[in-house]
């Protein structure tokens, strides 16, 4: 797993999300630990796309559970 694309989720999440970097880890669940909803996924998609050029569709992002989740989605979009 990329640590620098792990970072520069975590700057979308910690931006969008508005919560400190540092509590944004692998294991941090979107709803639950980050507290978002279904307007932060959104604007959290959005970033996706524009800083990381990698397009998630609105019914795989309702996947993402964890952090995590969204890594290995987005790592294997770059690799395709």
């Amino acid at each position: 797993m990329s640590s620098d694309l792990f970072e520069k989720l975590q700057d979308l999440i910690a931006d969008k999300l508005e919560v400190e970097k540092d509590k944004i880890t692998l294991e941090s669940r979107f709803r639950e630990d980050l507290g978002a909803d279904s307007l932060d996924t959104y604007e959290l998609l959005y970033a996706i796309d524009s800083e990381l050029g990698v397009s998630v569709p609105d019914e795989k992002a309702t996947e993402f559970e964890t952090v995590k989740d969204a890594l290995v989605f987005i790592e294997e979009q770059r690799k395709s």
